[in-house]
């Protein structure tokens, strides 16, 4: 990972902000407002929208391009193992793009931090890329407090620079999500960035050298693990217990299909004590035994790259991830004969189909944004054949049509997964107002350190998994 970088220019003064959305057929002839947008946190309600705006139209330059209102727009993108030199280059391309706009850029690897407590003080970024299922929930936190935009309407907008509105871009299956509208109300208020597969990463390497079959079902599973273990190789090992929520959600989907996925999603009364969901939590419980012993004294932020370090020392065959894991460990030293292989989830169910769960990032824009319309027009930037390019060059893939074109190496290998027979799951609990002391991805996700040190029982936590859901229905909006 590369360190923290900002970029920084002095706030102007507070300025109309621009409406881009649904004016004319051309994005070549884009419009500002005069008149400023309501930005309190309660007009992003899920039932209201911001109040209509009344536009007037920029100039050209001579060279066509449109120029802008000067205003600078604040954006907020997490640096996580793409790195941070892709944002200032697309940054730097949007601001070509779009004379008199400045942009403000802050990254960091722990974004919530430097961001909350601007954020306290009423001083919000624009835009936001800071995906769920993060530890300081800070996405989660602002979603059940409708302190997000809806995105909807940016759905409707054209790409900037091209003749394509950007519903029609993003790949089917994307914006039919919990993942993207939180609240189950086919409102999009998440705008869905850089997905990757998440499955199974191993040395395919080792499985030429050993003469082993990659297995295909949960019994081939353990007698691969028995044969490698008389080798002292350990079957499985995990970065972080975060990575099981991709996990868990394939496994999940695979036992009982997108029906009873959905429905423990949603905290469905006894979903989490069913015969599907028992599958899931012994499966769990077997792959324990399997499990490194080093992995959970490393399962952490700061050690973390010592468990994926684990397969490439051939120390361990197994290890859940998305399709970052090779560029983030670039540099890492490994085996002789090392070749990244890649594989589903596999069934849970006799005969079934192995399962990859499809993670992606989210962007947003806060309610508060002082610069909502400019906001809208930079996220419907993010979808432009420009934008998915330049994230490509850092293994960063935008959900857009034609995607594989910025596809090349090991990258044509992991996004042909779903070609190859996974069934590709997608989605994520559904929000909830704010329950005090429960937090249903700690207590799912995070009680595996303990299930595998041996500290707690699967029934344990089967009962505590059930039990948080009870809280979070009753909770649920």
């Amino acid at each position: 990972m590369k360190s923290k970088k900002v970029v920084s220019s002095l706030l102007a003064a507070a300025m109309a902000t621009s409406l881009l959305a649904g004016c004319g057929s051309s994005n070549d002839t884009p419009v500002t407002d005069t008149t400023p947008a309501d930005n309190s946190a309660a007009s992003s309600t899920a039932d209201s929208a911001p109040a209509e705006q009344t536009p007037a139209e920029n100039t050209e330059n001579a060279d066509s391009t449109p120029t802008y209102e000067e205003q600078t727009l604040k954006v907020a993108a997490f640096e996580g193992g793409y790195g941070a030199d892709m944002w200032s280059e697309v940054v730097a391309a949007f601001e070509a793009s779009h004379p008199g706009v400045t942009v403000e850029l802050t990254i960091d690897k722990k974004l919530e931090d430097v961001i909350s407590p601007a954020m306290k003080a009423g001083d919000y970024p624009d835009v936001v890329h800071l995906a769920t299922g993060r530890e300081a929930a800070l996405t989660e936190t602002l979603t059940k407090e409708k302190a997000l935009l809806p995105l909807t309407d940016v759905l409707e907008m054209t790409v900037p620079g091209e003749d394509v509105k950007v519903k029609d871009k993003i790949v089917p299956g994307f914006l039919d999500t919990l993942a993207t509208n939180p609240y189950g109300d086919g409102v999009t208020y998440y705008a869905p960035m850089f997905y990757s597969p998440c499955g199974l990463f191993y040395n395919a390497g080792l499985f030429t050298e050993k003469g082993w079959e990659v297995p295909t079902t949960w019994e081939e599973m353990w007698a691969l693990g028995d044969k490698a273990a008389e080798e002292g190789i350990a079957l499985f090992t995990y970065p972080t217990t975060g990575y099981f929520d991709a996990f868990t959600y394939a496994t999940l989907s695979s036992a009982g299909g997108s029906d009873f996925f959905n429905s423990c999603m949603t905290y469905e009364d006894g979903i989490w004590e069913s015969d599907n969901a028992t599958k899931v939590f012994e499966l769990v419980g077997q792959l324990a035994q399997y499990t490194e012993g080093t992995t959970v004294a490393n399962a952490n932020n700061d050690n973390f790259t010592k468990n994926q370090q684990l397969i490439l020392d051939n120390k361990a065959i197994f290890c859940p991830n998305g399709t970052w894991l090779p560029g983030e460990m670039a540099d890492a030293p490994r085996a002789d004969g090392f070749e990244w292989g890649f594989m589903a989830i596999p069934a849970v169910n006799a005969g079934g189909s192995g399962c990859s769960f499809c993670w992606f990032e989210q962007m947003w824009i806060p309610a508060a944004a002082q610069n909502q319309d400019m906001a809208k027009e930079f996220v419907a930037y993010m979808y432009s054949d420009e934008a998915a390019a330049i994230f490509a060059k850092s293994t960063a893939i935008q959900p857009i049509t034609g995607v594989s074109d910025y596809l090349e190496g090991d990258n044509k290998m992991f996004y042909s997964i779903y070609d190859n027979g996974a069934t590709a799951v997608m989605g994520g609990f559904a929000s909830t107002a704010p329950v005090e002391g429960v937090n249903m991805l700690d207590t799912l996700c995070g009680t595996v350190n303990s299930i595998v040190s041996g500290d707690k029982t699967v029934a344990e936590w089967q009962a505590a998994v059930e039990e948080v859901s009870d809280k979070l229905r009753a909770a649920m909006e």
